[in-house]
């Protein structure tokens, strides 16, 4: 059975006939809709022997493919003489912000090579021996055109077809053969370790059910169960047999995408050949980061399309498309490695990415996403993150300042500009009065309507300055300030009763913020973008509010799986007689930092000590030294670079001569995401219960979700502390062998409000003194039987 093929002209051009430098120049987001309207005026100015908007279809067989390739002409002039028709000229229309005067001299191969195959298919459709055609070029600026115009004879058009043909039917076929290839490994392979954990099954099972349903499913599994694989085993086989088309591994941390590259990896150690892509942010990945993504700047950018495909040879010999794979492939070919990586997630199967490549409505996958449910399946790690993170996606915010800044760098050279953000600005200064007037912080359920217009005049004017892609030493603050205001003004589109504006004053500055209270209904539509969807993550509790904030489906499937370690490794110990309520602070401070004492004193060993905040954790950390100061600690600092985060990781070694006491913030880079198994770490101290500092914002989400199903607080602190807390109580048992001890200080965790959300595994201990502490940690830690005895032979999974 031959393999179906379609593709479109453009697409068929581009692919084959790109050549030359990498053109990133600035393009407004209402450019598109301007173009399609220069085209209906051209069209409809055209003389009556003129046909616009005319379908072509051609279809090419050989041995393997039945190739079909489709299209829309601009246009085509019959002109006749009598009734024989005497001529056809084939018309294509192109929008430019170049001078038409570059195309006089600079031939562009692709729109010429579209031109010639639209002029190609038409002569057989019609049986034409000859045909013309004509190149219209519309400047954007000026509203000049030029025309230019060829003639072709058929025999020869026919030889350039069939030679764009032959070369992208040889890439068609190398993908054919590899998709071959890809398959037989996938039905192959079996599970990559001799077993699999208690519940990694069970999770594989619905996951594949979840894929073959077009579904969603919320998975909480504990860790230890293997999440990773247990979400990517089953998805990889469901490639093989049509499920679906592309994996999107959506994580919040790097060391999510560094677990499902490991995972993978596994998987081709035994037999699975599969092409993953790690997609990475240019920023962060950039080889040139302090020049412009043009040719006279970079010279990745120069020249990029000449070495693309050599590139793409030579990384395709390997299977896994790494953030270090593709920077070195990227040096050694001389091409944008962040271009060359979106190019690379055409052909992937799977790719590792950040939440926003799915579900930022600024910046997510467009060439993917655009035209809704195709067959992909998003895996969403540690989803209990989603909310949080969706819900800025879905706001915007502007700043006072930084209109005045770039304000005062145009004044002489762009007077359009500068008008236009001085009414801006004397906005802004009215919009201060009201604020003071209330304390500094304002908000109202009312968008600032009376903003909308003056921001989109700033964008008007701004777009077509910009779109002349002049090197001016204002541009880049301009252009910044561009895409902050677009952006704000994309989020102003969907504002209704979830979202709030919100006035903060800081000093003569003032931030305007669209605040969205709940990002349900705006998750609902981005998981449009996907055929199946999995949500998994050791903290999802209660299930049921992140059924309704990550906006699944209401028939959405739910599993929750325990640690399939046993109980009797993990100790938990609870002392409520200590308060950590903000008042009481100053005065638990000593208390705290003797409790925490006599946890580290019953064994040798690493520990990590987690504080609702840096402020209070400094406090502790100095009533700590003061009252051990022999004892080693380690801090963690405000804004740590990911050197600086693995130097804080590698301090706890497994065979340290001494106690260790690290110190760190909940919710942050070491409150989840880390694995430090065995003797690297012996015990957590978790003080408090998590909840996020109270707010503005904090609050108007509490009132949102009081009014809407009254669960305010539960919505906007309870549940996000707890998970906080579960996700640093799961730092300590990572493995078959670990064991370890759990404090947590607060009065709250004996309540029924908190200890109803504890794991099912949990057998808290509540300690009421000094003495009966140090006894109950000695029983744990000199009671040989609590030694689990797993299979051995297994290499440890990612979770």
């Amino acid at each position: 059975m031959k393999t179906k093929l379609k593709i479109a002209v453009r697409t068929l051009i581009e692919h084959v006939l790109r050549a030359g430098d990498l053109e990133l120049e600035f393009l407004s987001s209402s450019r598109p809709v301007e173009a399609i309207r220069v085209h209906q005026k051209i069209q409809k100015s055209r003389p009556e022997n003129y046909i616009f908007e005319v379908p072509i279809t051609y279809q090419w067989e050989t041995d393997r493919f039945l190739l079909e390739i489709n299209g829309r002409i601009d246009g085509v002039y019959c002109l006749r003489d009598g009734k024989k028709q005497d001529r056809v000229i084939v018309d294509e229309i192109k929008t430019t912000t170049r001078t038409l005067d570059f195309f006089k001299h600079h031939e562009n191969a692709r729109h010429w090579g579209q031109v010639k195959l639209y002029a190609y298919i038409y002569a057989v459709e019609q049986g034409l021996d000859e045909i013309e055609t004509q190149l219209t070029y519309y400047q954007m600026d000026t509203g000049e055109t030029l025309e230019i115009n060829r003639s072709f004879v058929t025999d020869e058009l026919k030889t350039f077809f069939q030679e764009i043909i032959a070369r992208y039917l040889e890439w068609a076929d190398a993908m054919a053969n590899w998709h071959q290839l890809r398959d037989q490994s996938i039905r192959t392979i079996g599970f990559p370790f001799n077993a699999f954990r208690p519940g990694q099954r069970k999770m594989a099972v619905e996951v594949y059910r979840t894929i073959k349903n077009n579904g969603h499913l919320i998975v909480q599994a504990a860790t230890g169960i293997g999440k990773t694989m247990a979400a990517l085993f089953p998805s990889v086989k469901a490639i093989a047999e049509g499920l679906h088309s592309k994996i999107f591994y959506l994580t919040a941390r790097t060391t999510g995408q560094a677990a499902a590259e490991k995972a993978l990896d596994e998987l081709r150690i035994r037999g699975l050949r599969m092409k993953s892509l790690t997609l990475t942010a240019k920023d962060k990945i950039c080889q040139n980061p302090e020049n412009a993504c043009t040719a006279d700047e970079c010279e990745f950018a120069r020249g990029h399309y000449d070495r693309i495909d050599d590139a793409l040879n030579n990384i395709f010999r390997q299977d896994a498309f790494t953030r270090i794979a593709i920077s070195e492939t990227a040096e050694t070919y001389r091409v944008c490695p962040f271009e060359f990586s979106l190019e690379l997630s055409i052909w992937a199967d799977c790719i590792i990415c950040d939440y926003n490549y799915a579900f930022d409505p600024k910046v997510f996958l467009r060439g993917f996403f655009l035209n809704g449910n195709e067959a992909y399946t998003f895996l969403i790690d540690e989803a209990h993150n989603l909310a949080e993170r969706s819900r800025e996606m879905f706001s915007a915010e502007i700043w006072k300042q930084a209109f005045l800044d770039v304000r005062r760098s145009v004044r002489h050279a762009l007077p359009q500009v500068y008008k236009s953000i001085g009414k801006i600005n004397s906005w802004f200064v009215e919009a201060r009065k009201k604020c003071e007037a209330s304390g500094s912080v304002l908000s109202q359920k009312e968008p600032p309507n009376d903003l909308f217009p003056l921001l989109r005049n700033f964008l008007g004017i701004t777009e077509r300055w910009l779109a002349m892609n002049m090197k001016k030493p204002f541009r880049d603050g301009l252009l910044n300030l561009y895409f902050d205001v677009s952006g704000f003004l994309k989020v102003a589109e969907q504002y209704d009763e979830r979202y709030v504006s919100c006035f903060e004053q800081i000093k003569k500055n003032l931030r305007l913020k669209l605040f969205c209270l709940d990002p349900s209904d705006q998750l609902t539509d981005a998981l449009q973008r996907c055929q199946a969807a999995v949500f998994f993550s050791a903290t999802m509790t209660p299930v049921d509010y992140f059924k309704k904030i990550l906006g699944c489906d209401t028939s959405a499937g739910e599993l929750s799986l325990s640690s399939p370690f046993p109980d009797r490794n993990l100790g938990i110990f609870i002392a409520d007689r200590i308060s950590t309520l903000y008042r009481d602070r100053n005065r638990t401070i000593h208390a705290i930092s003797l409790t925490i004492l006599s946890f580290v004193r019953q064994k040798t060993g690493n520990y990590l000590l987690f504080f609702p905040s840096y402020e209070y954790m400094m406090m502790i950390h100095g009533s700590f030294v003061e009252n051990s100061p022999e004892t080693e600690t380690i801090v963690q600092t405000y804004g740590m670079k990911e050197s600086d985060r693995d130097s804080f990781l590698e301090r706890f070694g497994e065979k340290n001569p001494a106690t260790l006491v690290g110190f760190a913030v909940m919710g942050g880079i070491f409150g989840e995401g880390i694995d430090l198994v065995g003797e690297r770490l012996c015990g957590v101290v978790i003080v408090g219960v998590g909840l996020p500092g109270i707010s503005p914002e904090r609050e108007l989400i509490r009132e949102y979700f009081t009014e809407y199903n009254r669960s305010g607080f539960e919505y906007a602190y309870l549940y996000l502390g707890l998970n906080r807390v579960l996700q640093a109580a799961g730092r300590l048992i990572r493995s078959e062998k670990d064991r370890g001890t759990v404090l947590l200080i607060d009065q709250r965790f004996t309540t029924f409000r908190y200890k109803s959300l504890f794991p099912r595994q949990w057998h808290p201990v509540t300690v009421k003194d000094a003495v009966q502490f140090e006894k109950a940690l000695k029983r744990f830690w000199t009671d040989t039987n609590r030694f689990s005895k797993f299979k051995e032979g297994d290499p440890p999974q990612a979770d």
